[in-house]
This record gives C-alpha cells, structure tokens and sequence, in this order.
C-alpha cells in the first residue's frame, strides 16, 4: 500500500510537468542538424510587452517564444534590454522567414518582421549565425504544432 501510495504521488508530480516540459524544449532543424533550445513561452500582452527586458545573461541554448495567436505583422526594440538577441521570425507552420541578428541593447528603434509571423524566437546575439540558422529552416515546438 506505501509503494502504491508514493507511486501515485511521484505520478501526481510528474504529470504536470511532464505538460510544462513540452513548452520549454524547443528545436530548430538547419541543414540537417538539430539545435535544441530551452525556452520560456509568453502569449499574452503583458508577458510579450515584459519579454527579455532587465535580463542580464542569457545561456546559449535558452531562449523565449513570443506567440501571437494569429499570424500578422510585428516588430519589437530593445529598450530597456541589456543583452544583444537574434530575433527569428517564424511562421504559424513553424518556418523562419526572416532573422534580425544582433539585436543593438537599448536601441528603440523598430525591428519589423518585414512579413506577417505568428512567433518569434528570441535567442542570445549572434547564436543563429554561429549556429547556421537562415530563413527557410523550420522550428519545432508544442505551441507551433498546435497551431497547424
């Protein structure tokens, strides 16, 4: 009955996050490789408005997912930013359509999509070029899934 009982609990623990889990991994396949990232997840106004602002460090395989909801045109600055990011822009079916590298902290000015995307993938400066990320190359993610 105690090992029943400690079974269901481990269970109980694990269940949810095992859901949380799926929105933190994410991956971006480019010319045959996998790049893994740890990602948080943020869909609502004040989260996106929040976004990376006032963060200090960002590891090399971290990152965050901005979703929108629907695919239309957006464009984010670096206020009040202190790291330099690499935006990609990505379709509802999960494609890069355009990259903006190096992203300049504090800068204000508007850094455009250039065409409608429903998410947006922020990672550390220079990490898409490091890593042989282009336009074209497709990403991996629950949210991006469910939106298909």
């Amino acid at each position: 009955m105690r090992n029943a009982l400690a079974a269901a609990a481990v269970l109980a623990v694990s269940l949810p996050l095992a859901a949380c889990s799926d929105d933190s991994r994410l991956v971006i396949q480019s010319d045959g490789e996998s790049h893994v990232f740890t990602v948080e997840l943020v869909d609502t106004p004040g989260s996106r408005a929040q976004g990376l602002m006032y963060r200090q460090e960002l590891a090399d395989d971290a990152g965050m997912l901005f979703d929108f909801q629907e695919e239309r045109p957006v464009s984010f600055w670096m206020r009040n930013t202190f790291i330099p990011l690499d935006m990609l822009f990505i379709s509802s079916d999960g494609v890069i359509r355009t990259i903006h590298v190096n992203a300049i902290p504090h800068d204000p000015t508007s850094i455009p999509s250039q065409v409608p995307v429903q998410f947006v993938l922020e990672i550390p400066g220079g990490r898409s070029t490091e890593l042989g990320i282009e336009p074209g190359d497709t990403v991996e993610h629950a949210r991006i899934k469910a939106a298909n």
